[in-house]
């Protein structure tokens, strides 16, 4: 096969992608002109002030020298223009899309971290970025990877310290997520996901923890009222691990509790033969989609009976869990979808699972805790409102729900 018309030869120096090439240059002259239009922009912001002999005082005045940023798609090169202020006022334009020390897109940033995870050593970045970046990878050296690391684990420990005085959560999901670290220890993050009145998903915590014990749930959540989260969310979401339960009485008395369902099926499914596990799903599924509580006791009441003699250890798996397993009807339908599991955190981090679930060599705890911090961040970017979020006011101030409809007239003081 010749050489040079094989489309198995991906060496850079014998054989150019075309149409990375176009992709490369169409994203240049859009940037350059996006900066260009900033510019502009800039500089009718200032076409009033004038000088005595009334010439405009900002004016354009060449450009800085030409510079390299990294992106998904190769290196593009950018020349960002410049002004001059006659007024001595000390005016300067920066431009947003590129700012001074920008040198990699946020794609790249979000790319580290999960070669990382994969399982990529320190020294071995720039022979992983080879068909993404170029043949040098330039700036991606063992000695820039380590420092982006140290600057992650800053970035958690400075996130880990904020304060919390002005937040209010409606709903919490919680979660343990196991990570392999180095010597076939096993980090066990804990980790909150919380909505806010406005509807939009946040993290609340990330932390390392001992299991998934009390006494760690404990300690993540005190840390929280320390810093200002006095008032805890009017329900949580999880699964059965008795830790978070036991250390959310104690530190948020108030907040209901609601068990995954997810979770819930899988747990009773566990205790069951392969040949009825089907049959039994389609039965739990009728309960937690029930229009109201009546015909979810009900569907409950009928699975119960119906699988309990011959089942009895999975019944009983189903049955200590009835009330909390139920709560979500106290709370407005439109986020029934969003309360029933614990699916926010559960889709954010199974990938993060996928990586780490098979890697022996995933880095010290405190790197792979701050590498599945980052990660989150940048998913957490990409989480959508919940569903009725004008609902949410309500939910805080008291006001309560039957069947997922505003009971007119009732107000759950404790709440409020």
């Amino acid at each position: 096969m010749d050489k040079s018309t094989s489309i198995l030869d991906f060496d850079r120096e014998s054989t150019k992608d075309a149409l990375t090439e176009v992709l490369r240059s169409g994203a240049q002259k859009l940037l350059l002109a996006a900066v260009e239009e900033e510019l502009e922009n800039f500089l009718k912001g200032y076409s009033s002030l004038r000088l005595s002999d009334e010439r405009l005082a900002v004016v354009r005045n060449g450009h800085l020298p030409v510079r390299t940023i990294q992106s998904g798609i190769g290196d593009i090169e950018i020349q960002v223009p410049k002004v001059r202020d006659r007024s001595g006022s000390g005016i300067k334009f920066n431009s947003a899309l590129v700012p001074p020390y920008l040198k990699r897109t946020k794609s790249i940033e979000e790319l580290l971290p999960w070669l990382y995870l994969k399982g990529i050593s320190t020294g071995d970045y720039q022979e992983a970025l080879h068909s993404i970046l170029g043949k040098d990878a330039p700036g991606l050296s063992a000695t820039t990877i380590s420092r982006l690391k140290s600057k992650w684990q800053e970035e958690h420990i400075e996130w880990r310290r904020r304060d919390l005085s002005n937040n209010r959560y409606v709903y919490w999901w919680a979660d343990g997520i196991y990570s392999n670290v180095r010597q076939d220890d096993k980090l066990c993050l804990l980790v909150i996901i919380g909505a806010t009145e406005e509807g939009k998903k946040e993290l609340v915590a990330v932390e390392d923890g001992f299991r998934e014990s009390t006494d760690s749930w404990y300690s993540v959540l005190t840390e929280l009222r320390s810093r200002g989260l006095a008032i805890g969310p009017s329900l949580a979401v999880g699964d059965g691990a008795l830790g978070f339960w036991k250390a959310l009485s104690q530190c948020y008395p108030q907040t209901r509790h609601q068990r995954c369902w997810v979770h819930k099926t899988s747990n009773v499914l566990n205790k069951l033969p392969n040949s009825m596990q089907e049959k039994v799903k389609g039965s739990l599924h009728d309960i937690w989609m029930a229009e109201s509580r009546a015909e979810a006791d009900k569907a409950f009441d009928l699975v119960l009976d119906k699988y309990g003699v011959k089942y009895a250890s999975a019944m009983e798996c189903l049955k200590k869990d009835r009330a909390e397993l139920l709560a979500f009807y106290d709370f407005p339908a439109e986020h029934w979808i969003h309360i029933r599991t614990s699916n926010p955190i559960e889709s954010t981090f199974s990938s993060i699972r996928l990586r780490t679930a098979k890697t022996r060599n995933c880095g010290s705890r405190e790197t792979t805790l701050s590498m599945i911090f980052k990660l989150a961040q940048s998913a957490e970017k990409r989480w959508r409102k919940l569903q009725g979020h004008r609902l949410l006011g309500e939910v805080i101030r008291g006001i309560r729900f039957k069947d997922g409809i505003r009971d007119t007239g009732k107000h759950d003081s404790a709440a409020a």
